[in-house]
């Protein structure tokens, strides 16, 4: 069996794995060292969940030695304030026994505070994209000594819109440097990013894009509405005795509060809530408490879909299916993690179908489909999000002519309709009835 002995890493380096009870690498971390160990390029393509910090920080940390600057010599960049934080919690853990000053940099947070930090000296430096750009156009931060850069989700960096924060910061990078990039996906924009910076990177590929992680049973309920959604949540958690650690997705911060507030009263003070309007304090203080246990479960968006290392997550609930299907891996990856099973159970609405099929043919397995419960009450009003999202699709049909030759079809720029917002607005697909999913099921299946 394979132990982190075989990298033969310096002393301080490997007491402080085995003071974490880390033992066996995982598979990237395997996978990864050779080639990041030869100053190559690297370019790495693994899930959330399989131990890519330490697949890129052993191999640099093995190579340290003391040079007398007080500028960043290893920069990693991420997407998210939370994942800031962890990752920089992860490098001062296996650290301890060596002279290396680490700083994590992010908004949120008083700038003229992370002037000063960034000024004293740092060694590591983990940052989100706009904050690291802001400091370094600042004349802050200088990459005089950058030698490495580590870009990590990077698809999610290029989701959440910091293309350009990106490539400002590898602009101003010395050209002489090692250049190292995990991401979940191989997307096009990815690719491009890669020949555009990379010098022949050498490509990792833990498993295909898209897979999911085995140990992850997914189940899923059809529900009619967001209420019906709301009396299932609540009976789940109080008749299922095994959820003991639970993330609770949904699409947006409003749905994200209308739950929170919803089981309140069932769960008093059990779950937090995390979304883009709660301040950084507040999202550090609850992912904090569910680590260590104090509360059952968190609500929120996909900002905490990719990234970040929640242990023993035992269920993994989402009340709204994501718009894209990819996200939906991602969602359930937060369970399952570290060789431990999982459950994702999903709560689809007839809106939603059509992803979820979606989402079955990339991950090539399909999501196993419940009965609903007996004693959950199945409600018939609509709230009113629901109700403006039936007004848009009744808007974007098209209309059916008559009268004869005298009606002319109309071109094809008139039959868009603008609803407001900047631009045109392209006609959506009408989702499938349960019929036509079921046919497109069974032609799955068949291998059709």
């Amino acid at each position: 069996m394979s132990t982190f002995e075989q990298f033969n890493l310096p002393k301080s380096l490997q007491k402080a794995i085995d003071e974490l009870g880390l033992t066996t690498p995982t598979p990237i971390q395997e996978k990864s060292f050779s080639p990041i160990m030869s100053g190559r390029d690297v370019m790495g393509i693994a899930q959330t969940g399989t131990g890519k910090t330490l697949a890129y920080l052993l191999p640099l940390l093995k190579q340290w030695k003391f040079i007398a600057t007080d500028s960043p010599r290893i920069v990693i960049i991420v997407p998210t304030r939370e994942l800031v934080v962890q990752t920089v919690d992860v490098v001062e853990s296996v650290t301890k026994y060596m002279s290396v000053r680490t700083l994590g940099v992010y908004g949120g947070v008083n700038i003229n505070t992370q002037k000063t930090a960034v000024r004293e000296g740092v060694d590591i430096l983990v940052g989100t994209p706009g904050r690291t750009m802001d400091l370094a156009l600042d004349n802050v931060i200088r990459f005089d000594s950058t030698q490495k850069l580590v870009i990590d989700e990077f698809d999610e960096i290029l989701n959440l819109g910091f293309r350009f924060q990106v490539t400002s910061i590898l602009a101003m990078l010395k050209n002489k440097r090692q250049n190292i990039l995990f991401s979940a996906t191989m997307t096009d924009d990815v690719d491009e990013m890669l020949d555009d910076y990379f010098e022949l990177p050498e490509e990792i590929t833990l498993a295909p894009s898209g897979t999911p992680l085995e140990k992850i049973e997914q189940l899923a309920y059809r529900t009619p509405n967001f209420l019906t959604k709301i009396n299932l949540l609540k009976g789940l958690l109080q008749q299922d005795e095994s959820m003991g650690r639970v993330l609770i997705f949904v699409n947006n911060k409003k749905t994200a509060d209308l739950v929170a507030n919803s089981i309140e009263e069932d769960f008093p003070e059990q779950f937090g809530i995390i979304h883009s309007n709660k301040s950084q304090n507040y999202r550090l203080n609850t992912m904090a408490s569910f680590h260590r246990g104090e509360i059952k479960g968190i609500i929120t968006t996909d900002v905490m879909a990719r990234g970040l290392d929640i242990s023993d997550v035992t269920h993994v609930i989402n009340v709204e299916f994501p718009e894209v299907e990819e996200q939906y891996i991602h969602r359930i990856g937060r369970t399952g993690r570290a060789d431990k099973s999982g459950i994702a159970i999903s709560f689809i609405s007839p809106g939603e179908e059509e992803v979820l099929i979606q989402a079955e043919i990339l991950m090539e397995k399909e999501v196993k489909m419940l009965d609903f419960p007996e004693g959950i009450e199945v409600a018939t009003r609509l709230l009113e999000f629901e109700k403006d999202k039936k007004k848009i699709k009744f808007l974007l049909k098209k209309p059916k002519l008559e009268g004869g030759a005298a009606f002319h079809e109309k071109s094809a720029k008139n039959k868009q309709v603008n609803l407001g917002g900047p631009g045109k607005v392209k006609p959506r697909k009408t989702k499938p009835t349960n019929r036509g999913v079921e046919k497109k099921r069974a032609a799955k299946r068949k291998g059709k």
